[in-house]
């Protein structure tokens, strides 16, 4: 959910989130993620548990991915505990997402003095704790947090657990989740081809160092519009453009956010400003007609990569996302069944 600002209300940012997930749920996609993120209108998600119970009472056979819970934001037992009740509510459908979180603006707010850089070691003490918990009984002495014995109330449906993905881009994140059974889902932001080729070699590097027997599903995540005219063409890479100025805004960590909204930084002082130009967007990215949007894939899957994440989340006009998703469930999912 998004308002890149107060010109749309929230029961309209509602009612499309919806449709969107309806559509995707009847088109044939295979998971819908929500994300965790506090107090931004650009990513309106507190709760990414909250958020897929909604849609799991509207929804048929997508599954219910959180991308990502954010650890350092919770206490085990709780997270362990509302994670098991999607999962239980939506009959097994949860895909359990964690990571260490984007923006240090959160951090000094949610779990203030811990610096964003640090934040995976709360992922790594966080994991096995929660497989425990939804096994039964356990008493935890860690050193972020420590417990009597207890366990998950209710348990997950899915045994031993809900698949288990991590937010990675670093080294040390793909080590960690080839060692420990973790599906993957990586995002190059706006970067060229090279940084997804990059992101599979690390995963390559990690197998080849680790025991571990399990291939974790490997996920890349990308902005996308398809589109048949000019005219959704320019309005997508200008809404692209927009929402990464906001987001350098709150990846640098600039401070000027009013009432939610990040003042968005101007095209030309961005960092890396060259990917932001139309024809990088267009080349980097998921943009294009339906023919374009399946070449690139195909690259992709070629490169080794298991599943393609369709974020449409970038400002773009509430009827041109869902011309979007429509073209890619009509004429580009049909190439890959």
């Amino acid at each position: 959910m998004e308002r890149m600002d107060n010109s749309i209300d929230m029961p309209s940012v509602i009612r499309h989130t919806l449709e969107m997930v309806q559509i995707a749920d009847r088109g044939g996609f295979k998971i819908v993620w929500a994300a965790e993120h506090h107090a931004l209108e650009m990513t309106i998600a507190p709760n990414p548990f909250q958020i897929l119970t909604w849609w799991a009472a509207h929804t048929n056979d997508i599954r219910l991915g959180s991308a990502v819970a954010v650890a350092a934001y919770w206490h085990p037992i709780n997270l362990a505990s509302e994670a098991a009740l999607v999962d239980l509510i939506s009959n097994g459908r949860l895909e359990f997402g964690i990571g260490s979180g984007a923006y240090q603006r959160e951090f000094d707010r949610m779990h203030p003095g811990l610096k964003q850089s640090d934040a995976y070691r709360y992922v790594h003490e966080m994991l096995p704790v929660l497989k425990k918990l939804w096994q039964g009984d356990y008493e935890h002495n860690g050193e972020f947090w420590s417990f009597p014995s207890s366990t998950s109330v209710p348990k997950p449906v899915q045994t031993p657990h809900p698949p288990i993905w991590v937010a990675a881009r670093a080294p040390i994140t793909f080590d960690y989740a080839v060692d420990n059974g973790c599906n993957i889902i990586s995002w190059p932001i706006t970067r060229p081809f090279s940084e997804v080729e990059l992101y599979k070699t690390r995963l390559v590097e990690s197998m080849a160092k680790s025991n571990a027997e399990h291939r974790p599903v490997f996920a890349m995540m990308r902005h996308t519009s398809v589109y048949s005219s000019s005219g959704h063409r320019d309005a997508a890479i200008a809404a692209i453009q927009k929402s990464m100025g906001m987001f350098q805004n709150l990846f640098l960590n600039l401070g000027d956010v009013k009432n939610g909204f990040p003042k968005q930084i101007p095209l030309d002082e961005l960092s890396g400003k060259e990917q932001y130009e139309p024809f990088m967007l267009e080349q980097n990215l998921m943009l294009g007609n339906p023919e374009e949007i399946i070449r690139k894939l195909k690259t992709y899957e070629a490169l080794g990569v298991d599943d393609f994440v369709y974020l449409t989340s970038m400002g773009l006009e509430h009827d041109l996302q869902k011309r979007s998703l429509e073209l890619f469930c009509n004429e580009v999912i049909p190439e890959f069944i």
